[in-house]
């Protein structure tokens, strides 16, 4: 086992989210244009070379392994790479093996994803309503989704439901969406929108919602029991004494939450973002083809952890998208 991964602010980095493509067959708008220009196959990571690489930080101390796009599961023979994984799960190396869904592809992944080892995923889920649904993600059908939600808890999956707070579009549905993850048993989480991709700036302050206001409208009709749980990420907890929920936070706007960051991101062209607010990269694929050894790539993986930030900039509060990404949010995998 190498040297663990430690960044300048003495984080250990434990944690890998990789994007294994950019295509997606939704369009949510707060995460793609309609008309996307995806990347030439050639410029991706081959399957073989996600495995050599996430092998790779796994032999430098990443436990979790997070699997995103795009859409994952649009990729491709996918199912090769997460067959590929599970070696690292058997031997202790990898203590967990998980992935971000649209839920679109559940149907037909789903015990096959548990058969290697998944134990949870996350599901992307904004609204119960159809015709809003359709709005949202521009392509995408509901009842294919909650169709592919109950094959995966039919297999054996835990499912968190992730919602964007959107203002404006699903604040009249926080009560419903609460009640019906309670029913169906999920976890969840809410979710500040960030301001990433092209959409101008005032686009992304009409959808701000903030969670502060989420949680005290939830104050008026729940007994609301803050959490000390801390998993190294964003999210901060409370649980829901009525119904006996966890509901987690994720609040890059009003509230930093990078003082415990433990994670970095891999995008589907092998460039590595040590920050999701943050422009810098490292890129790790032309190491990666460089030499069949991997003690370059081990370099440029240590150098770029030097890099890692203290923190992001996203920032609403002068009625401007401050620290605004250019890159999509599919870019970079969330």
């Amino acid at each position: 086992m190498n040297t663990p991964l430690i960044d300048p602010f003495a984080r250990a980095i434990n944690y890998l989210r990789v994007s294994v493509t950019d295509r997606c067959d939704f369009r949510c708008v707060y995460c793609m244009s309609e008309n996307m220009s995806f990347l030439p196959k050639a410029e991706l990571l081959t399957l073989e070379e996600l495995d050599r690489m996430c092998t790779t930080f796994i032999s430098m101390g990443v436990e979790k392994l997070r699997i995103t796009g795009g859409e994952p599961l649009v990729r491709k023979g996918i199912m090769t790479f997460f067959e590929g994984m599970t070696r690292h799960l058997e031997s202790g190396a990898l203590q967990e093996l998980t992935l971000t869904t649209n839920g679109s592809q559940l149907r037909k992944f789903a015990a096959d994803l548990a058969a290697c080892g998944v134990k949870r995923i996350n599901v992307s889920l904004d609204t119960l309503d159809a015709d809003k649904f359709a709005r949202i993600t521009r392509w995408g059908r509901l009842a294919q989704v909650l169709d592919g939600i109950e094959a995966a808890k039919n297999a054996g999956l835990r499912v968190k439901i992730n919602v964007v707070a959107l203002k404006g579009f699903n604040e009249d549905e926080l009560f419903s969406i609460t009640d019906w993850c309670a029913t169906q048993g999920h976890d969840l989480t809410f979710i500040e929108v960030m301001p990433m991709g092209d959409l101008g700036n005032e686009d992304r302050i009409d959808q701000y919602w903030p969670l502060s206001d989420l949680r005290a409208r939830l104050r008026e009709r729940f007994t609301v029991t803050e959490l000390d749980e801390r998993t190294g990420g964003p999210a901060r907890y409370v649980r829901l004494e009525e119904t006996g929920q966890k509901l987690g936070f994720i609040t890059p706007l009003t509230h930093n939450f990078c003082e415990s960051c433990n994670r970095v991101r891999l995008t589907c062209t092998g460039e590595l973002y040590m920050c999701l607010g943050q422009e810098d990269m490292a890129d790790l694929r032309a190491p990666l083809r460089a030499s069949p050894d991997n003690k370059i790539l081990e370099t440029a993986i240590r150098d770029a952890i030097a890099r890692k930030p203290k923190g992001h900039d996203f920032d609403y509060s002068r009625q401007k998208a401050d620290g605004q990404m250019t890159r999509h949010m599919s870019h970079t995998g969330g």
